[in-house]
This record gives structure tokens, sequence and C-alpha cells, in this order.
């Protein structure tokens, strides 16, 4: 993830990876060079760091500094999601985005599930109910979570099935900004949005999230949340977004 990342942001971005182990940050550093010679970089813009994910306040990163902060399938292993997430959101940038996927339960799995050390390796013990998630990013100030992708995990193991099998799975990815002016519903400006189809990977289209893929050229009605993503955020040079919240109408339809 971080050398796609080094790729993605030039040779004057830069992608701090932090791990636990010793065994993958060597395997990291291992190929800086190799990178940095692929992408013809004069230096590496990448730097690996050891810890955890629950001490993001103990490592040498600057608060409001990092634009974006992306995890894989990490956070349900996490003792202590709360700190996590608000961690993150001291290290961003104001507009600045959460993007990160992992397991979520469709129901509040019992303390036994969470504590079984295979249902924890398979990445479903510490998986949280969808919907506690989301309460939980708004009380820690990312209000308006919005998920970009979602799809069902099957459980194919046999003993899995018997002993977690009365739940079901899904692996989200959710989008998570920091923007204090997003509300707790999406209310109704009159406002509307005009992709410019200038992301040179997504020249007819952009996917902002399950619910909301903007064509190219074609004005869209947005609610106020979604204008604020859309002119608050790194988007904002990729958006026309006429109106303002002078007038309300209500809940967004």
């Amino acid at each position: 993830d971080v050398y796609l990342l080094s790729a993605l942001v030039g040779e004057h971005g830069e992608v701090v990876g932090v791990d636990m182990t010793d065994e993958q940050l060597e395997v990291a550093r291992r190929h800086q060079d190799y990178h940095r010679d692929v992408f013809g970089y004069a230096k590496s813009n990448v730097r690996f760091l050891k810890g955890y994910i629950e001490e993001l306040d103990q490592l040498d990163l600057e608060e409001g500094y990092f634009d974006i902060v992306i995890s894989n399938c990490v956070i349900n292993l996490s003792t202590d999601k709360p700190k996590v997430i608000r961690d993150v959101k001291r290290l961003l940038k104001p507009g600045g985005e959460f993007y990160f996927s992992d397991v979520y339960a469709d129901r509040r799995l019992p303390d036994w599930a969470r504590k079984d050390p295979i249902l924890l390796g398979e990445c479903l013990g510490g998986a949280l109910y969808w919907k506690d998630f989301e309460r939980l990013a708004r009380k820690t100030g990312f209000n308006d979570p919005r998920i970009f992708a979602c799809s069902k995990i099957n459980l194919l193991d046999q003993e899995t099935i018997e002993k977690i099998g009365f739940a079901n799975f899904n692996s989200i990815t959710y989008r998570l900004f920091k923007l204090p002016e997003l509300e707790d519903a999406c209310e109704d400006y009159g406002q509307s949005a005009i992709y410019r189809g200038s992301i040179k990977e997504s020249p007819h289209h952009f996917v902002l999230d399950n619910h909301h893929i903007f064509e190219t050229g074609k004005p869209m009605l947005v609610c106020s949340n979604t204008a604020v993503m859309l002119r608050g955020t790194r988007l904002a040079n990729h958006f026309q977004v006429d109106g303002d919240r002078k007038v309300h109408h209500g809940l967004f339809a």
C-alpha cells in the first residue's frame, strides 16, 4: 500500500508506513531503493516507523500534516478502536480523509467471540456492528461517514460457521472527512455540483461513495454535506459547486 501511494503522491509527496512487526518493516525497507529507481525519484519519498496503531500519538508524526490516512483491514484487530480514530483525526489536515476498509458485522457480537483466537485470526471476532462504528465515527468528530464499497464475506470454514454463522459479515470501505462543517444529517439547501472530468484516472465519472456517482459535465443535486466534501477537500479543483446555505429546504430526499 505504501509503495502504491508512493507512485500516486509523486516525488515531492511523502508516505509514512506504520507497522508493529520488525520482520515486516525489514521487508518494506529492503525495497525502498528498488521503488525509488522504478519511479525515477532522486530519493525515496517513503519512510517506515515501528509502532502500534493505538499509539500513533507516540510516534514522530506531525499533527495536522497528512492529506489522507489509509488502513487495510487492521482496525478490527485493535484493542482501542476509539483512540485509533481520534489519533487519525488529529494527524489529518483540515479537509483530510481517513479512507479504509475493514470487516463489520450485522449485529453486536457476544463477548466470547471477541476473545476467541480463531475468530480474531479470521478478522471476525473483533468486527464492530457497522451501526456502532458509524456512531463511534460521529462521536469522534467524523460526521456523515460515507460507504464507498461493501461486499459480503462468505464463511467457508465449517468450524468458523459453527461458531459464528449466526452473524453476517461485510467488508466495507469507509470515507471519513475531517470537516467540522458537516451536519449529522443530509440537509437540502438547493445546492448542485458538476464534476469537471479533470482527474486523469477518472475522465468520464467520479465515484464519491456508493450513492454519489458524478458524470462528467452533468449537474447533480447534492446535500449540504456532499457540497462541503467537494468544496473543502483535495477534490475542490475538480468540481464546480453552486449554491450556499442561506435557504434551507428541509431534509435532503
